[in-house]
Protein backbone atom coordinates (compact mmCIF):
# COMPACT_ATOMS: atom_id res chain seq x y z
CA UNK A 1 0.00 0.00 0.00
CA UNK A 2 1.53 3.28 -1.21
CA UNK A 3 2.28 5.76 1.76
CA UNK A 4 2.09 8.74 -1.01
CA UNK A 5 -1.11 11.34 0.66
CA UNK A 6 -1.94 14.24 -0.97
CA UNK A 7 -0.45 17.65 0.67
CA UNK A 8 -4.29 18.14 2.04
CA UNK A 9 -4.79 20.23 5.58
CA UNK A 10 -5.60 17.04 7.43
CA UNK A 11 -2.17 15.29 5.52
CA UNK A 12 -0.59 17.79 7.21
CA UNK A 13 -2.13 17.68 10.93
CA UNK A 14 -1.31 13.69 10.76
CA UNK A 15 2.62 14.64 9.91
CA UNK A 16 2.58 16.52 12.46
CA UNK A 17 1.35 13.79 14.85
CA UNK A 18 3.80 11.25 13.66
CA UNK A 19 6.43 13.71 14.08
CA UNK A 20 5.66 14.61 16.84
CA UNK A 21 5.38 11.06 18.05
CA UNK A 22 9.05 9.92 17.03
CA UNK A 23 8.22 8.81 13.45
CA UNK A 24 9.78 9.79 10.06
CA UNK A 25 7.88 11.70 7.29
CA UNK A 26 8.87 12.54 3.92
CA UNK A 27 7.40 16.50 2.67
CA UNK A 28 8.46 18.58 0.10
CA UNK A 29 10.44 21.74 -0.01
CA UNK A 30 11.31 24.19 -3.14
CA UNK A 31 14.56 21.80 -3.67
CA UNK A 32 14.47 18.26 -2.97
CA UNK A 33 12.21 16.06 -0.64
CA UNK A 34 13.31 15.68 2.76
CA UNK A 35 13.04 13.05 5.43
CA UNK A 36 12.18 14.60 8.33
CA UNK A 37 12.30 13.64 11.80
CA UNK A 38 12.04 15.45 15.50
CA UNK A 39 15.29 17.51 15.48
CA UNK A 40 15.23 17.08 19.71
CA UNK A 41 14.65 12.96 19.77
CA UNK A 42 17.30 11.16 20.00
CA UNK A 43 15.70 8.19 18.48
CA UNK A 44 14.36 10.01 16.01
CA UNK A 45 17.16 11.69 14.25
CA UNK A 46 18.86 8.18 14.53
CA UNK A 47 16.50 6.64 13.04
CA UNK A 48 17.01 8.98 10.31
CA UNK A 49 20.71 7.80 9.95
CA UNK A 50 19.48 4.00 9.80
CA UNK A 51 16.45 4.83 7.15
CA UNK A 52 18.75 6.11 4.85
CA UNK A 53 22.08 3.77 5.89
CA UNK A 54 23.54 7.30 6.09
CA UNK A 55 27.51 7.91 7.85
CA UNK A 56 26.77 9.23 11.27
CA UNK A 57 29.61 11.63 10.71
CA UNK A 58 27.63 13.17 8.14
CA UNK A 59 25.87 16.20 9.90
CA UNK A 60 21.90 17.23 9.37
CA UNK A 61 19.38 19.97 8.15
CA UNK A 62 17.81 21.72 10.69
CA UNK A 63 14.34 23.30 9.48
CA UNK A 64 12.20 25.36 11.51
CA UNK A 65 9.06 27.89 10.28
CA UNK A 66 10.84 30.73 10.43
CA UNK A 67 14.28 33.01 11.66
CA UNK A 68 12.98 33.25 14.95
CA UNK A 69 12.31 29.85 15.45
CA UNK A 70 16.41 29.32 14.05
CA UNK A 71 17.72 32.30 16.76
CA UNK A 72 16.33 29.82 19.35
CA UNK A 73 18.71 26.97 18.09
CA UNK A 74 21.74 28.75 16.86
CA UNK A 75 23.96 32.33 17.42
CA UNK A 76 23.02 34.59 14.57
CA UNK A 77 25.32 37.08 14.43
CA UNK A 78 24.97 40.47 12.21
CA UNK A 79 26.25 38.86 8.92
CA UNK A 80 23.98 35.86 10.03
CA UNK A 81 20.96 38.37 10.16
CA UNK A 82 21.41 40.24 6.98
CA UNK A 83 21.44 36.89 4.89
CA UNK A 84 18.28 35.63 6.80
CA UNK A 85 16.73 38.87 6.18
CA UNK A 86 17.54 38.49 2.21
CA UNK A 87 16.94 34.56 1.46
CA UNK A 88 15.12 33.11 4.46
CA UNK A 89 12.29 31.52 3.50
CA UNK A 90 14.39 30.01 0.67
CA UNK A 91 16.89 27.64 -0.63
CA UNK A 92 19.95 28.83 2.19
CA UNK A 93 21.43 26.80 4.48
CA UNK A 94 23.36 28.78 7.40
CA UNK A 95 26.00 26.64 9.67
CA UNK A 96 26.24 28.63 13.22
CA UNK A 97 27.05 28.04 16.65
CA UNK A 98 25.00 25.95 18.45
CA UNK A 99 22.94 27.43 21.60
CA UNK A 100 23.57 25.68 24.56
CA UNK A 101 20.13 25.81 25.71
CA UNK A 102 18.84 24.52 21.96
CA UNK A 103 17.28 21.10 22.74
CA UNK A 104 18.73 19.59 19.79
CA UNK A 105 19.99 15.94 19.23
CA UNK A 106 23.35 15.84 19.31
CA UNK A 107 23.23 13.63 16.54
CA UNK A 108 21.65 16.19 14.43
CA UNK A 109 25.49 18.03 14.45
CA UNK A 110 27.46 14.79 14.64
CA UNK A 111 29.68 15.54 17.41
CA UNK A 112 30.15 18.79 16.18
CA UNK A 113 29.21 22.59 18.04
CA UNK A 114 27.70 24.33 14.97
CA UNK A 115 24.37 23.72 13.61
CA UNK A 116 22.79 23.66 9.75
CA UNK A 117 19.36 25.42 10.04
CA UNK A 118 17.24 26.68 6.76
CA UNK A 119 13.98 28.21 6.59
CA UNK A 120 12.51 26.46 3.83
CA UNK A 121 9.68 28.54 1.48
CA UNK A 122 7.62 25.86 -0.20
CA UNK A 123 3.59 26.23 1.44
CA UNK A 124 3.96 22.49 2.42
CA UNK A 125 7.07 22.61 4.17
CA UNK A 126 5.73 25.63 6.14
CA UNK A 127 2.42 23.54 6.80
CA UNK A 128 4.31 20.66 8.10
CA UNK A 129 6.72 22.55 10.30
CA UNK A 130 4.41 24.80 11.78
CA UNK A 131 2.04 21.37 12.24
CA UNK A 132 4.29 19.52 14.16
CA UNK A 133 5.49 22.26 16.47
CA UNK A 134 9.13 22.04 16.81
CA UNK A 135 12.39 21.68 14.85
CA UNK A 136 13.11 19.23 12.22
CA UNK A 137 15.61 17.24 10.99
CA UNK A 138 15.74 16.68 6.99
CA UNK A 139 18.15 14.78 5.29
CA UNK A 140 17.05 14.23 1.36
CA UNK A 141 14.89 11.64 1.51
CA UNK A 142 16.59 8.46 -0.35
CA UNK A 143 19.21 6.51 0.50
CA UNK A 144 22.73 7.66 1.26
CA UNK A 145 24.50 8.77 -1.60
CA UNK A 146 21.57 7.70 -4.20
CA UNK A 147 19.93 10.27 -6.53
CA UNK A 148 18.25 13.32 -4.82
CA UNK A 149 14.64 12.90 -4.88
CA UNK A 150 11.93 15.64 -6.43
CA UNK A 151 8.85 13.79 -6.60
CA UNK A 152 7.24 11.72 -3.59
CA UNK A 153 7.29 8.54 -5.88
CA UNK A 154 11.15 8.91 -5.95
CA UNK A 155 10.83 8.72 -1.91
CA UNK A 156 8.85 6.15 -2.13
CA UNK A 157 10.94 4.19 -4.82
CA UNK A 158 14.17 4.91 -2.51
CA UNK A 159 12.63 4.63 1.03
CA UNK A 160 9.57 2.38 0.67
CA UNK A 161 7.79 1.62 4.18
CA UNK A 162 10.91 2.88 5.83
CA UNK A 163 9.14 6.23 6.13
CA UNK A 164 5.39 6.60 7.82
CA UNK A 165 3.95 9.12 5.39
CA UNK A 166 5.11 10.44 2.62
CA UNK A 167 3.51 14.42 1.37
CA UNK A 168 3.02 14.61 -1.68
CA UNK A 169 3.53 18.32 -2.79
CA UNK A 170 4.29 17.59 -6.50
CA UNK A 171 7.86 18.46 -8.02
CA UNK A 172 10.53 20.78 -6.63
CA UNK A 173 11.16 23.77 -7.91
CA UNK A 174 15.02 24.40 -7.29
CA UNK A 175 15.52 20.57 -7.47
CA UNK A 176 19.09 21.19 -6.23
CA UNK A 177 19.61 21.27 -2.65
CA UNK A 178 19.93 24.12 -0.78
CA UNK A 179 23.33 26.43 -0.65
CA UNK A 180 25.40 25.96 2.43
CA UNK A 181 27.12 28.76 4.06
CA UNK A 182 29.24 28.36 6.81
CA UNK A 183 29.17 31.62 8.95
CA UNK A 184 31.15 29.64 11.97
CA UNK A 185 34.26 31.79 11.05
CA UNK A 186 35.58 35.44 10.62
CA UNK A 187 35.74 34.21 6.57
CA UNK A 188 32.36 32.99 5.33
CA UNK A 189 32.37 29.88 3.24
CA UNK A 190 30.09 28.22 0.86
CA UNK A 191 30.21 24.38 1.77
CA UNK A 192 27.82 23.58 -0.64
CA UNK A 193 26.79 25.64 -3.96
CA UNK A 194 22.98 25.71 -4.58
CA UNK A 195 20.72 28.35 -6.64
CA UNK A 196 22.23 31.48 -3.71
CA UNK A 197 25.75 32.24 -5.08
CA UNK A 198 28.85 33.76 -3.53
CA UNK A 199 27.71 36.87 -5.72
CA UNK A 200 24.14 37.13 -4.23
CA UNK A 201 25.48 36.84 -1.14
CA UNK A 202 28.89 39.24 -1.01
CA UNK A 203 27.17 42.70 -1.25
CA UNK A 204 25.29 41.82 1.90
CA UNK A 205 28.75 40.24 3.96
CA UNK A 206 31.43 40.85 2.00
CA UNK A 207 33.93 38.10 0.67
CA UNK A 208 32.67 34.57 0.44
CA UNK A 209 34.75 31.97 0.13
CA UNK A 210 33.87 28.12 -1.68
CA UNK A 211 34.52 25.17 -0.08
CA UNK A 212 37.06 23.58 -2.33
CA UNK A 213 39.12 26.78 -3.14
CA UNK A 214 42.35 27.24 -1.92
CA UNK A 215 42.64 26.51 1.85
CA UNK A 216 39.38 25.58 1.78
CA UNK A 217 38.98 21.83 1.23
CA UNK A 218 36.75 19.75 3.26
CA UNK A 219 37.75 17.01 5.41
CA UNK A 220 35.73 14.18 3.90
CA UNK A 221 35.96 12.08 7.12
CA UNK A 222 34.51 14.45 9.12
CA UNK A 223 31.87 17.49 7.05
CA UNK A 224 30.33 20.43 8.82
CA UNK A 225 27.36 20.13 6.34
CA UNK A 226 25.64 17.25 3.98
CA UNK A 227 26.88 17.02 0.70
CA UNK A 228 30.37 17.46 0.90
CA UNK A 229 31.11 13.52 0.43
CA UNK A 230 33.07 12.67 -2.40
CA UNK A 231 30.64 10.69 -4.21
CA UNK A 232 27.23 11.25 -3.66
CA UNK A 233 23.95 12.20 -5.78
CA UNK A 234 25.19 8.96 -7.63
CA UNK A 235 22.60 6.61 -9.97
CA UNK A 236 24.02 2.66 -9.93
CA UNK A 237 25.24 3.30 -13.22
CA UNK A 238 29.09 4.75 -13.66
CA UNK A 239 28.71 8.90 -15.14
CA UNK A 240 30.71 10.25 -17.33
CA UNK A 241 31.01 14.09 -17.72
CA UNK A 242 31.82 16.79 -20.57
CA UNK A 243 30.86 14.16 -23.19
CA UNK A 244 29.76 15.41 -26.96
CA UNK A 245 28.26 12.06 -27.57
CA UNK A 246 27.65 8.97 -25.96
CA UNK A 247 29.58 5.59 -26.10
CA UNK A 248 28.48 2.44 -26.86
CA UNK A 249 25.82 1.47 -24.07
CA UNK A 250 25.68 5.13 -22.65
CA UNK A 251 22.84 7.25 -22.03
CA UNK A 252 23.25 10.79 -23.20
CA UNK A 253 22.04 13.93 -21.16
CA UNK A 254 22.14 16.87 -23.44
CA UNK A 255 22.64 20.10 -22.28
CA UNK A 256 21.22 23.44 -24.72
CA UNK A 257 20.09 20.98 -27.61
CA UNK A 258 22.60 18.16 -27.75
CA UNK A 259 22.27 16.55 -30.73
CA UNK A 260 21.34 12.35 -30.30
CA UNK A 261 20.42 12.66 -26.70
CA UNK A 262 18.18 10.36 -25.27
CA UNK A 263 17.09 13.85 -22.67
CA UNK A 264 18.55 17.43 -22.48
CA UNK A 265 18.41 19.24 -19.45
CA UNK A 266 17.49 22.40 -21.07
CA UNK A 267 17.09 22.79 -24.62
CA UNK A 268 17.30 26.20 -24.56
CA UNK A 269 20.31 26.12 -22.03
CA UNK A 270 18.30 27.38 -18.92
CA UNK A 271 20.30 26.64 -16.13
CA UNK A 272 17.61 27.38 -13.72
CA UNK A 273 15.30 24.69 -16.02
CA UNK A 274 18.42 22.33 -15.76
CA UNK A 275 18.72 22.44 -12.39
CA UNK A 276 15.09 21.42 -11.97
CA UNK A 277 15.62 18.29 -13.89
CA UNK A 278 18.91 17.04 -13.27
CA UNK A 279 17.98 14.27 -10.40
CA UNK A 280 14.20 13.36 -12.25
CA UNK A 281 16.49 12.82 -15.51
CA UNK A 282 19.16 10.91 -13.53
CA UNK A 283 16.91 8.79 -12.23
CA UNK A 284 14.98 8.46 -15.58
CA UNK A 285 17.74 7.02 -17.11
CA UNK A 286 19.43 5.06 -14.51
CA UNK A 287 17.98 1.77 -16.27
CA UNK A 288 18.66 -1.04 -18.78
CA UNK A 289 19.56 -0.82 -21.45
CA UNK A 290 21.89 1.61 -20.95
CA UNK A 291 24.90 0.45 -18.95
CA UNK A 292 26.03 4.03 -18.44
CA UNK A 293 25.06 7.55 -18.16
CA UNK A 294 27.05 10.28 -20.38
CA UNK A 295 26.70 14.21 -19.60
CA UNK A 296 26.82 17.16 -22.05
CA UNK A 297 28.91 20.26 -20.78
CA UNK A 298 27.32 22.75 -18.10
CA UNK A 299 28.41 25.92 -18.05
CA UNK A 300 30.21 26.40 -14.67
CA UNK A 301 28.72 29.55 -13.94
CA UNK A 302 25.85 30.96 -11.31
CA UNK A 303 23.65 27.86 -10.63
CA UNK A 304 25.52 25.78 -13.19
CA UNK A 305 28.42 25.40 -10.35
CA UNK A 306 25.84 24.03 -8.64
CA UNK A 307 24.75 21.32 -11.02
CA UNK A 308 28.44 20.69 -11.71
CA UNK A 309 29.30 20.13 -7.90
CA UNK A 310 26.82 17.59 -8.16
CA UNK A 311 27.48 15.81 -11.57
CA UNK A 312 31.04 15.19 -10.28
CA UNK A 313 30.28 13.94 -7.10
CA UNK A 314 27.54 11.54 -9.12
CA UNK A 315 30.80 10.65 -11.01
CA UNK A 316 33.48 10.23 -8.00
CA UNK A 317 34.44 6.33 -7.73
CA UNK A 318 32.35 4.34 -5.30
CA UNK A 319 33.28 3.31 -1.87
Amino acid sequence: MSRIRPAADATLAEAGRLLRDGALVAFPTETVYGLGGDATSESAVAGIFEAKGRPRFNPLIVHVPDAAAAARLVEMDDRAKAVADAFWPGPLTLVLPRRADSGLSLLVSAGLDSVAVRVPAHPVAQGLLRAAGRPVAAPSANRSGAISPTRAAHVEESLGDRVALIVDGGPCAVGLESTVLDLTTPTATILRPGAITAADLEPLIGPVAESGGEGQEADPAAPKSPGQLLSHYAPDRPVRLNATAAEPGEALIGFGGTAGAEADLSSAGDVKEAAAALFATLRALDRPPFTGIAVAPIPDEGLGRAINDRLKRAAAPRA
